[in-house]
């Protein structure tokens, strides 16, 4: 009762500073809208009001619903923000951050739309969408080292572009869906199938363009080290709006080498439990430009293990590294397709090659909606093959579950846990992605969907990491904590399992740079004042 009471006084004083011939009916959306129209300075060539969807407007339901990419958090009982502002401006960014602060409203930044628990789209109070997908600038600098990207650029136009750009001699690490916003993709960490040779993206990035709380606009220099490095890995909308990032550019092969072999059972004679087994003595020590993702499965009351791969140069070279080193999986030359890195987006999205132009990766709209859930987990110690046999039977009991291997090392040990806010470095041989996806609609379908995820999730918990139970912020789990009071204890309980002892120093930063704790929401940094 106490915010709705702030924020009836907040409106009431509102509404006395504007003409009486307006006052009568207002709502909290006309009053916001107001606010932001009336927003000085403002940019006459693109008027805020062209670009703010309210509850009233026809389009408001296909704006909200264009970036989402959870169906579980799309329906009619699904609150709703009160308006969506789709910035087009840096104006629009910052009118919109000065009169939610001012009306008292909460602010969800949403760039591509892939927090897997929606909550760049969802809150419990009356909020405001920032929609990022019109600020999709990419800038390239002469030399094709460094690019200027903003955040509502989708992975898919950065890679597109940058090979385009470069003939296809430079890429960018990051990660293999091309519909990601570059905005949240890269605050949380930003990993994919080339982070074993160059780290992830916030290993990659030089600088950054925001908006603070207080509207300024800042680049590394005036935000200071601590801001870019919280920025990086800690999650930025705990902090500020990220209006663009700049990137380092990476060199890669003419040609790279790719494959994906399944087994069900067994491989020429060896079972899955060995191939999975051989495959965490190896994945996350072999050579760098090796990356081999590994995929469990269900199918015909079997275990499949998918072993999916990217080699940064030729195949004959890729077979004698496989041969020395992973005998055991048997990769054929048949097996090996070589193709440009920037065709390889296309494999890793099991888009068979020769099938679709590259173009397909700038499609912003999927084709399907799907409900799903995500959690994460860090293996530091390998499964023994008895423990494998375990797992495999709690999946076979749980079939709509999949888990996906993703290796470390290489680049990721090298890199200090503390260089970025991002701590998952040296010590975790591989990160789990658990999934469940379905297409009806239901509580009750998803209730035992959830379930199963649970069931296995907690079937691992002897296999993980302990004290915390580590968890990847970009694979947001609701699940592991969330902060309804915006109180630092309730924050520490998620906090240390996404940023272990980061967890501390990004509380300084928030506590320095976002003093009221206006850059909020469920999962958020707390400030040291909530204590």
């Amino acid at each position: 009762m106490r915010s709705l009471t702030f924020q009836t006084l907040i409106i009431t004083i509102f509404l006395f500073t504007i003409p009486t011939s307006f006052a009568s009916p207002q709502t909290l959306e006309n009053v916001f809208e107001q606010c932001i129209t009336d927003f000085k300075p403002s940019n006459p060539i693109s008027p805020i009001q062209n670009f703010t969807y309210t509850q009233q407007n026809p389009n408001f339901l296909t704006i909200l619903n264009n970036y989402v990419r959870n169906l579980r958090y799309f329906n009619n009982t699904t609150r709703k923000p009160i308006a969506i502002v789709a910035a087009a401006d840096v104006t629009h960014i910052q009118a919109t951050i000065t009169c939610a602060k001012k009306l008292g409203l909460q602010l969800r930044i949403r760039s591509g739309g892939h927090d897997y628990d929606g909550l760049s789209y969802l809150s419990t109070v009356d909020f405001v969408v920032l929609d990022m997908f019109n600020l999709r600038s990419i800038e390239f600098d002469a030399k094709l080292d460094t690019a200027w990207v903003q955040s509502g650029a989708t992975l898919g136009e950065i890679y597109y572009g940058v090979a385009n750009k470069s003939n296809d001699l430079r890429g960018f690490p990051a990660g293999i869906c091309p519909g990601l916003g570059a905005g949240g993709h890269f605050s949380g960490g930003g990993y994919g199938n080339m982070m074993r040779k160059y780290g992830l993206s916030i290993d990659n990035i030089i600088d950054a363009k925001i908006v603070d709380a207080k509207g300024r606009v800042l680049d590394r220099s005036s935000m200071g080290e601590d801001l870019f490095w919280a920025l990086r890995g800690g999650g930025a909308a705990s902090f500020c709006v990220v209006l663009a990032w700049k990137i380092k550019l990476v060199p890669v092969p003419e040609k790279v080498t790719v494959f994906n072999v399944e087994t069900l059972g067994n491989r020429g004679g060896v079972s899955t439990t060995e191939l999975v087994a051989k495959w965490q003595e190896i994945a996350d020590k072999i050579d760098n430009d090796l990356y081999i993702r590994l995929t469990l499965s269900t199918s015909n009351k079997t275990v499949k293990a998918s072993f999916m791969g990217m080699y940064l140069g030729n195949s004959s070279k890729l077979l004698e590294i496989m041969n020395a080193k992973f005998p055991a999986l048997a990769l054929k030359q048949t097996e090996c397709i070589e193709m440009k890195w920037i065709e390889s987006v296309l494999f890793w999205l099991n888009i068979p090659p020769g099938t679709a132009p590259t173009s397909v990766m700038l499609n912003r709209i999927p084709q399907k909606q799907i409900y799903l859930k995500r959690k994460s987990d860090y293996v530091q110690e390998p499964i023994s093959r008895s423990g494998l046999d375990a797992i495999f039977k709690v999946m076979l009991e749980n079939e709509n579950v999949t888990m996906a291997f993703n290796p470390y090392g290489g680049r990721m040990s090298e890199i200090p846990a503390t260089a970025t806010a991002f701590p998952h470095r040296a010590g975790n041989m591989f990160k789990i992605q658990y999934s469940a996806n379905w297409f009806v609609p239901g509580e009750a379908v998803a209730n035992d969907y959830l379930s199963q995820t649970e069931r296995v999730f907690e079937a691992m918990s002897p296999y993980v990491s302990k004290n915390p139970r580590e968890a990847f912020l970009n694979y947001r789990d609701v699940d592991i904590g969330t902060s309804l009071n915006s109180t630092y204890e309730e924050g520490k309980v998620y906090g240390v399992k996404y940023f272990k002892n980061n967890f501390e120093r990004l509380v300084q930063v928030k506590s320095r740079v976002d003093r009221d704790n206006f850059f909020r929401y469920e999962q958020s940094i707390p400030v040291l004042s909530s204590r």
